[in-house]
């Protein structure tokens, strides 16, 4: 790959590399991100500095990960002894291409594409940018292939520069971005062990994860310090079935959800204000009864859960303001309950004896603390379920473990109990107050002023990356107890989820996000903008870096 890059212009480097990454179909979840990662490996293997240094290549194995997926490393020396180091990273991995409906086996062909959209008229502006040349399509061009080309190209660059700096980078990329996050999270024992190996002082670490604007007519490109965080948070609620024909008798476990939903879903009184800062409010991923079958008895449970994203607020802060949501959602359900009954009983001249349709509700750890007073093997209940469905989805066997425990509560009484599932990613962000934060901040102001200047950019430094993004692992925020309200409401958290909180806090490495440009990220129509992304943010990185290693 070297011989077809030497001889280029930075701009033509991050075009033929980005080219040669979307070609491979690196859905998450299949072997393409094996495919990926030997091209990756294949690329930096091929640059002169490693040929002479093959020992700075190397890859990591995920654990237990059955398709064989990989983070790919590589390492370049300054010509000093300078241990200040700047992490490159990136992840590898896709959502799938389906989207593309028809023309899907154009989705990873940008110049196919590239000549579809130059004649299709089912969106004007996509047509005119497609005629420009400017854009380039196709299935991760800019979420985020074009951001690792912009890394591969610079790591070219700087091991052919080696006497223009002093200090080290470290080049990283990951898979199972796009769901779980195991590949930088498995990356964060190996980061550790480096750096106490080698004595390394992490700077900084910048992720290439794309940006996009953030309302039209948007052309600010935008700097992030930190990144936001998730929760999913999960409602198992526990009705009390009956015929049809008795439906008022009994406790509809889907018109719980149901309440839920309409009090969570996409309410903005549900996010964080944080002045300057995007935030967008909580939706619903997954909900549904869990009959398997037509009858007609009505639904035992039902499951709900949302995706949450946090900027400053705990899990502890979560909780509790989760719990208030459920207890308000029971009460509105009996009330609704309440009044059906009541004109049922009119109507039907009956009199007026309702059954109960009270709800307790419950969070996880004090669900369990109420089972392990009744006797009930909590922890070896959890586990067995674990492990006899170690295969499926985590989030379907939280929701089996919640139910098996819930079969051997007493009581037998209608709940609902509030717990987390996979994914979950911490909220970081440069705070400002130590002197490592105020000089990587310094070193961004100038450099933007600097760029502002000599180009027709505009930029605006935000402090939380809005979208999901492996940032997340490199520096945690919340307190030891405050990460225990969400350990002791994850079901099995240390073998479905295990993300190694203590380790995270440990590396505590800045993340800093200085992004590709491009629009329609998961969507067919996904395409990077390369005048800025091939040529303005290479040479933006390398005079961050410079700066960051002085």
């Amino acid at each position: 790959m070297f011989k077809d890059l030497e001889n280029l212009s930075t701009f033509n480097q991050v075009n033929l590399l980005t080219t040669s990454l979307v070609n491979i179909r690196s859905i998450n979840g299949t072997k393409g991100e094996v495919e990926i990662a030997d091209k990756i490996e294949g690329i930096l293997r091929s640059f002169p500095y490693f040929k002479a240094n093959p020992e700075m290549v190397w890859t990591q194995l995920l654990p237990n990960d059955g398709i064989g997926r990989k983070n790919v490393f590589a390492r370049i020396k300054g010509n000093g002894e300078s241990k200040k180091t700047v992490i490159y990273h990136a992840h590898l991995d896709t959502v799938g291409t389906e989207d593309y409906g028809k023309i899907q086996e154009l989705a990873n062909k940008p110049e196919s594409l590239l000549e579809f959209f130059k004649s299709w008229d089912g969106n004007k502006e996509i047509q005119e940018q497609a005629k420009s040349g400017d854009w380039m399509f196709g299935r991760g061009a800019v979420d985020m292939k074009s951001g690792i080309a912009v890394h591969l190209a610079n790591v070219l660059y700087w091991s052919e520069h080696r006497d223009m700096w002093d200090g080290e980078i470290i080049f990283m990329v990951n898979p199972v971005e796009e769901n779980q996050h195991t590949g930088v999270i498995a990356a964060v024992d190996e980061l550790l062990q480096l750096r106490e190996e080698e004595q390394l002082d992490y700077i900084v670490a910048i992720n290439t994860d794309y940006i996009t604007s953030l309302f039209p007519g948007d052309e600010r490109k935008y700097i992030y310090t930190g990144a936001v965080g998730k929760l999913l948070p999960c409602f198992y609620v526990y009705g009390r079935e009956t015929h049809v024909g008795r439906t008022l008798d009994g406790l509809d476990p889907t018109l719980v959800t149901s309440e839920l939903n309409r009090l969570i879903n996409n309410n903005m009184e549900l996010i964080e204000q944080v002045d300057g800062e995007l935030m967008t409010p909580p939706s619903v991923l997954y909900h549904r009864d869990t009959k398997d079958f037509y009858n007609v008895q009505t639904a035992v449970t039902s499951h709900i859960y949302f995706n949450l994203m946090i900027l400053e607020a705990s899990p502890q802060v979560v909780v509790e303001k989760l719990k208030r949501i459920a207890i308000d959602a029971a009460k509105k359900t009996e009330s609704y309950y309440q009044k059906q009954y009541q004109l049922y009983s009119i109507r039907n001249h009956f009199p007026v004896d309702s059954p109960n349709w009270e709800l307790d509700v419950y969070t996880f750890e004090e669900y369990c603390e109420k089972l392990i007073k009744q006797g009930v093997d909590v922890e070896g209940i959890s586990e067995k379920i674990a492990l006899t469905h170690k295969e499926e989805d985590p989030r379907k066997v939280c929701f089996q473990i919640v139910d098996s425990l819930r079969q051997q509560d007493a009581t037998g009484v209608p709940c609902i109990i509030i717990f987390f599932a996979p994914p979950y990613c911490p909220h970081n962000y440069l705070i400002g107050k130590s002197e490592r934060d105020k000089r990587v901040m310094d070193v961004i102001d100038r450099m933007v002023e600097k760029w502002e200047a000599v180009s027709a950019e505009q930029f605006s430094i935000k402090r939380f990356f809005p979208y999901l993004s492996d940032s997340s692992y490199l520096s945690l925020h919340d307190t030891e107890e405050e990460i225990d309200s969400l350990i002791h409401n994850f079901p099995e958290w240390k073998s479905i989820y295990p993300v190694p909180v203590d380790r995270i806090r440990e590396l505590n490495v800045p993340a800093i996000n200085i992004g590709v440009y491009g629009m329609d990220a998961h969507r067919w129509t996904e395409r990077v903008y390369k005048p800025y992304s091939f040529e303005t943010l290479p040479h933006l990185i390398r005079d961050l870096t410079v700066a960051w290693l002085s």
